[in-house]
């Protein structure tokens, strides 16, 4: 299932998610019944797999819509993400407009793109696969990440790419690429993500931010971010465990 995520992210209303790195689908279902309007599934670091990300998507996808953000940005990591039935992908590392077209076309069914057809979880095996194919170029959102300088560069083509659902920024990276880690204040980076901000912004491009904390993401929402990531279940996991034993120490 998967809630028409690309529809409800065009609407450009505040999706709050967090990100969810470990494999086990019990720490998912924990995040589901927190309230998150969407998870973000880490399939780039870590050690998460086709298999783990099906059974996080078996436990939870009835109740909220998940995104998976793949290894690398080739087809068929996008493939097999969608095929085990995520709400989207999301894309690392997309740094040109022609690497957008390449991955937009990987997530969408002829004749719009060049998605494989395959019998997989997402058309329940073949048994609604008419149904599936018909919807899912309507329904799969694909997303991009801004994560380097070079992205931050070429963000006017990249926002102009037919299909393109959404540009999600990643600050950390995004920093790192200038040389200035973590240096979310510095103005250099402060300046490009004011360009990205107000590129996505005027070509109507939904945009997204990740941060650890919500007074991170706080200021992106008030300026019209729709797609939120925040924290990280780990983080969110050894904060509240080191704050119960503080309490009572």
């Amino acid at each position: 299932m998967n809630w028409n995520f690309r529809h409800r992210l065009k609407n450009n209303a505040p999706l709050i998610g967090t990100m969810l790195t470990l494999s086990t689908p019990a720490i998912a279902e924990v995040l589901a019944a927190a309230g998150f309007d969407w998870l973000f599934i880490d399939g780039e670091h870590g050690t998460m797999g086709t298999q783990e990300i099906q059974s996080i998507l078996q436990a939870v996808d009835h109740q909220l819509p998940c995104v998976v953000r793949i290894a690398a940005p080739d087809d068929v990591s996008v493939k097999k993400s969608l095929d085990v039935g995520a709400a989207g992908v999301i894309v690392p590392a997309v740094n040109t407009a022609k690497q957008t077209e390449e991955m937009v076309s990987a997530a969408r069914y002829a004749p719009q793109g060049s998605r494989g057809v395959g019998l997989a979880r997402a058309n329940t095996y073949g048994m609604k696969f008419a149904e599936s194919v018909a919807s899912a170029n309507d329904e799969i959102a694909l997303i991009v990440q801004c994560e380097h300088a070079e992205s931050v560069e070429n963000i006017e083509a990249i926002a102009k790419v037919p299909g393109l659902d959404g540009v999600l920024i990643g600050p950390y990276d995004l920093s790192a690429s200038y040389g200035k880690m973590g240096q979310l204040d510095d103005p250099q980076i402060v300046e490009a993500i004011d360009h990205v901000t107000k590129t996505c912004l005027n070509a109507d491009v939904p945009l997204g931010i990740f941060g650890l904390t919500a007074d991170a993401v706080r200021p992106y929402i008030q300026r019209g971010y729709s797609l939120i990531v925040a924290g990280v279940d780990t983080t969110l996991l050894g904060k509240a465990a080191k704050t119960i034993v503080a309490d009572l120490r």
